[in-house]
C-alpha cells in the first residue's frame, strides 16, 4: 500500500497476490474498497494492483479537470513507476472509461482489456441515466453528504473537505459528450467488455461496442476459429450496481485473462 508520484499526483494504490500483474479503476465517488469482495478471488491467481485515480479515495486531487484522457495517462504512469512493461487493466464504470483510454493511448502497455459497465460514447447510457448525472456544482455535492458514497470518501481521502469539489468536477466529467468509436475500431488490445442484463448502458450499445470490436459479424466456424480477439459477457441477473461485487464478473473476466485468443481478422 503506497502512493506512487505520477503526473504530479500522488497516486495511491494496493497489491495483493503475485503473478501477472492486474490493474483495477473503481467507478465514480469509489475507491479500492470497490472490488473488496472480489479481491480474494483475483489475488489468488493474479498480482493486484487497485487505484484510487484523481481526486477518489486516498488520492488527493490536484489542480487539473478530471478527464478520461489524463486519468489514463496516471494509469500508464503508474505501470512505468512500477517496472512493468506491460499489464492488464480492468476498469468499472468510469474507471472502464479510464481503462479503454488507457489501452486507446497506451497501446504498448496494456496486454488485455476488461471494461465494466461503461460505453464507449456518452449516448451508450440510458436516457435517464444520463439525465441523473451529478450536477457539476458544489452546493449539490453539499446535499450529497451522509450518502454511503460520501461517507467512504470521507473515511479514506487524505481531504476529506474536497467531497463537493469531487461532486463538482465528476458531475462536469460525465456531462460531456464523448465518442471514442473510431478509436475502439483501430484498437487491437484484446478487449472483454461484460455488462449486466439490467445494466445502464443501452443493450444495443453493447452490441455496437462488440461490433466495432470485430465481434458479431460472423460465426466463428465449428472450431472456433473465426472467433475474434475481443469477447462479449452480459451477465444474467445483474445491475450497473451490482455486478461489481458479484461473483459472476471474477468468474466471467479470469478465464479471458488467462487462456489464449486469437489474433484481430
Amino acid at each position: 500500500m503506497s502512493y506512487a508520484e505520477v503526473d504530479g499526483l500522488r497516486l495511491w494504490h494496493e497489491e495483493r497476490g503475485a503473478g501477472r500483474p492486474l490493474l483495477l479503476l473503481h467507478g465514480g465517488f469509489g475507491s479500492v474498497e470497490t472490488f473488496a469482495p472480489l479481491l480474494p478471488t483475483l489475488a489468488a491467481r493474479r498480482r493486484v494492483v487497485a487505484v484510487d485515480l484523481q481526486g477518489h479515495g486516498r488520492t488527493a486531487d490536484v489542480d487539473r479537470p478530471l478527464r478520461h484522457e489524463s486519468m489514463a495517462d496516471d494509469v500508464a504512469a503508474l505501470i512505468g513507476h512500477l517496472g512493468l512493461t506491460e499489464a492488464d487493466v480492468m476498469g468499472y464504470s468510469l474507471g472502464g472509461g479510464v481503462a479503454l483510454r488507457t489501452a486507446i493511448q497506451h497501446p504498448a502497455l496494456v496486454r488485455r482489456l476488461v471494461v465494466v459497465s461503461a460505453p464507449c460514447r456518452r449516448q451508450g447510457w440510458y436516457p435517464e441515466v444520463l439525465a441523473g448525472m451529478p450536477e457539476p456544482d458544489e452546493e449539490a455535492g453539499e446535499r450529497m453528504r451522509g450518502t454511503p458514497p460520501h461517507e467512504l470518501y470521507t473515511g479514506v481521502a487524505p481531504l476529506p473537505g474536497d467531497w463537493s469539489r469531487l461532486w463538482a468536477k465528476t458531475g462536469e466529467l460525465l456531462r460531456r459528450d464523448y465518442d471514442w468509436s473510431a478509436e475502439v475500431a483501430a484498437l487491437a488490445v484484446p478487449t472483454l467488455l461484460v455488462f449486466a442484463d439490467a445494466d445502464s448502458v443501452r443493450t444495443a450499445h453493447m452490441v455496437e461496442f462488440f461490433g466495432l470490436l470485430g465481434g458479431g459479424h460472423r460465426d466463428a466456424g465449428p472450431d472456433g476459429t473465426d472467433r475474434p480477439a475481443s469477447r462479449l459477457a452480459v451477465l444474467p441477473g445483474l445491475t450497473h450496481h451490482d455486478i461489481v461485487v458479484s461473483p459472476a464478473l471474477p468468474a466471467a473476466v479470469l478465464p479471458f485473462l488467462t487462456h489464449p485468443v486469437s489474433p484481430p481478422g
